[in-house]
């Protein structure tokens, strides 16, 4: 049977200290070994099919390495999953394992999933939510290194960390495209008025707008909802107007899809005669509609990245843990709010403004 390779099977295969090898493997190189070093560690490492005893591990730093996760509903959602994937994919590559909860959008469930991980003895929690929403946080989030994703703190003093995406610039890049493309006359479909996505993706549009010195019609900017047939009645409303709007941004693809049967319905081509532009980029939905449709890519990977990159640097880094402001929660939410940007995707559903 062939021996288990060891820490110093490792450092001599890269030509470097034992204690090197343990500081990069515990994930504190950065500052402590060369990367070029590290490079050679790694490799070793992975050529040696090495991995360090986690049991080992967790007695020398009081760690258990684990990082748990609570959520709305995402582990049952096929679309903000990807969240936990990007964090869990950043854990992994740090020695980390990440074990999730999953409370079914029961907020009555968040004190007791949070404090049954506690028990557990992990390093960190991370809450991760079904769309951008406010969170009153569970009170054990506060006893360890804790960071959010796709959710705000609602304390009046927030605490922790939020990860989000940058609504504001996604409404006002979604415009953008369209300006660019020769459209003026442009409505906005959103959702509903309960999400605090809505109204930043509303502001967008208009700066766009107002960049480009067009006046926003208010009955081209309405409230419709999220679903296909939210889509469907309020694009009939606009499209059987005498005066049909040239392009309609829609608050997501599914709203999208509504729009182009309203379209399909009056016998109007996307996009020759009606460019359709989503929000969301939602798998199997996006880009199998015919036509493709143009999007902006929710960045729900790189928020769950972002986010446990974050957690992990205050658990390795106690002193970079927030803490709370004033009493006004103004200077903590100042440095407690990450924003990643959404991306334009470009497919087939937007075109030049058609001739009139």
């Amino acid at each position: 049977m062939q021996r288990k390779a060891t820490a110093l099977d490792v450092a001599k295969r890269a030509g470097v200290s034992r204690s090197a090898v343990s500081l990069v493997l515990n994930g504190r190189g950065d500052g402590n070994v060369a990367k070029e070093s590290q490079d050679r560690i790694r490799q070793a490492a992975a050529d040696l099919n090495y991995s360090p005893n986690p049991i080992a591990l967790s007695l020398r730093n009081q760690r258990t390495r684990v990082i748990g996760i609570v959520s709305d509903e995402v582990v049952v959602s096929p679309f903000d999953g990807n969240i936990i994937g990007g964090a869990d994919d950043v854990a992994r590559a740090h020695g980390f394992v990440t074990v999730v909860m999953d409370t079914e959008r029961d907020a009555s469930r968040d004190e007791s999933a949070v404090e049954t991980l506690l028990d557990r003895q992990v390093d960190g929690l991370m809450y991760v939510t079904v769309g951008l929403k406010p969170l009153d946080v569970p009170q054990g989030m506060l006893r360890v290194p804790s960071v959010l994703a796709n959710c705000l703190d609602n304390s009046p003093a927030p605490r922790l960390h939020h990860v989000i995406p940058d609504e504001v610039s996604g409404g006002r890049e979604a415009t953008e495209h369209l300006l660019q493309l020769g459209h003026r006359d442009i409505a906005f479909l959103a959702g509903a008025a309960t999400s605090p996505a809505v109204p930043l993706r509303i502001r967008g549009h208009r700066e766009a707008m107002a960049k480009a010195a067009i006046p926003v019609r208010e009955d081209r900017v309405f409230m419709a909802g999220w679903d296909i047939n939210d889509g469907f009645n309020g694009a009939m409303g606009l499209l059987s107007a005498t005066e049909r709007p040239t392009a309609i941004v829609c608050a997501n693809d599914r709203l999208a899809i509504g729009v182009a049967l309203a379209a399909a319905r009056l016998g109007l081509a996307v996009p020759r005669d009606l460019s359709i532009m989503g929000y969301d980029d939602e798998s199997r939905i996006a880009s199998t509609m015919v036509p493709a449709l143009t999007t902006m890519a929710l960045p729900l990977r790189e928020m769950g990245a972002a986010a446990m990159s974050m957690l992990l640097g205050q658990i390795e880094h106690p002193a970079q843990r927030p803490t709370s402001g004033d009493g006004t929660g103004l200077e903590a939410k100042a440095g407690l709010e990450t924003m990643v940007p959404c991306r334009l995707v470009v497919r087939e559903s937007t075109g030049p403004v058609p001739a009139r």
